[in-house]
């Protein structure tokens, strides 16, 4: 397809719980260079700048935590995914934390006026909380909720102060409508998110309809949604696989996910999408790794057999 790529690294963890999501891209990079690796030397890699000092202090906002540090972290990826774009480049996302992917997804909008955007949103978790029912206020359980621009207020358990609520307006991008939103994986949610999900009609691939059904006819079907839309984005979170076959290296592991082949089949078959406009990995922790740096390494190789689909 002859796509020239530009790797975005985006080095945020605002938006989670536990902290070292920020150095997920540069521990994917050190894995390329143990490997000899020359591939970020191939192509552009735009490292988009952070706010993590802002973990270094309280947070005003209990349930939408460093809300306003992330709005920044928005702007900056919704600029970056647009000025990529618009210079003909197809934008490969390595980042923190999950959050970021509203502000790909409001970037995409800004960059396809009036397009029809499909999502394929690969997680262990169907992050369509709001600052309304969040139990934790970590915004990395949000960003699907500020793409739709939902709140599910009917179930409010949180009380939220005006400029929280400021805030969260400004993050709802509206990009995304329900019917065009296919997950994979999603195993641990609220009931919250379980009230949207069905409120919604949200479409789940769980792990054992994969097996059961087969792999490649789940993948068929969900192509065929997907070449229906405008442009496709897939957002990978790598805790979507199994931990115990991967890593426990990310924020929010999750067991009985998908196999590491399994992924890369779905994220090799969803590349050669003519409609594909933007692919991102994110929640590597090297922090939380129990075998040194193996979640980044497995990370560096979807990244490389994506590569070499994508050009």
């Amino acid at each position: 397809m002859n796509r020239q790529l530009q790797f975005i690294f985006n080095p945020s963890e605002l938006g989670a719980g536990t902290r070292g999501a920020s150095l997920g891209p540069e521990a994917i990079r050190a894995a390329a260079r143990a490997q000899n690796s020359t591939l970020f030397s191939e192509y552009p890699v735009y490292t988009l700048p952070n706010r993590n000092d802002l973990l270094d202090r309280p947070t005003n906002f209990p349930y939408a935590k460093r809300i306003d540090g992330v709005l920044q972290i928005f702007e900056g990826i919704k600029t970056q995914v647009k000025e990529a774009i618009d210079s003909g480049m197809f934008p490969l996302i390595i980042a923190g934390d999950h959050s970021s992917a509203g502000g790909t997804m409001a970037g995409l909008k800004l960059a396809y006026p009036g397009k029809r955007l499909g999502v394929l949103w690969i997680d262990a978790h169907a992050d369509i909380h709001s600052p309304y029912t969040t139990p934790s206020g970590n915004i990395h359980g949000m960003p699907i909720a500020t793409a739709l621009g939902v709140d599910q207020s009917d179930l409010q358990k949180n009380n939220l102060d005006l400029t929280t609520m400021q805030y969260w307006n400004q993050l709802k991008s509206h990009s995304l409508k329900p019917a065009d939103l296919i997950y994979i994986g999603v195993r641990d949610v609220e009931e919250e998110e379980i009230h949207a999900m069905k409120q919604l009609n949200l479409r789940n691939y769980t792990v054992k309809e994969l097996r059961d059904r087969g792999l490649q006819t789940c993948i068929d079907e969900i192509t065929e949604k997907l070449q229906a839309c405008d442009i496709v984005y897939v957002s990978f979170d790598v805790d979507s696989m199994d931990p115990s076959e991967t890593s426990y290296g990310t924020g929010t592991p999750v067991p009985n996910g998908i196999s590491f082949d399994e992924a890369r089949s779905i994220l090799t078959s969803m590349s050669k999408l003519n409609n594909l406009a933007c692919m991102e990995l994110v929640e590597v922790n090297p922090c939380l790794d129990n075998d040194k740096n193996k979640m980044a390494e497995r990370s560096f190789e979807l990244i490389n057999s994506l590569v070499k689909s994508l050009k």
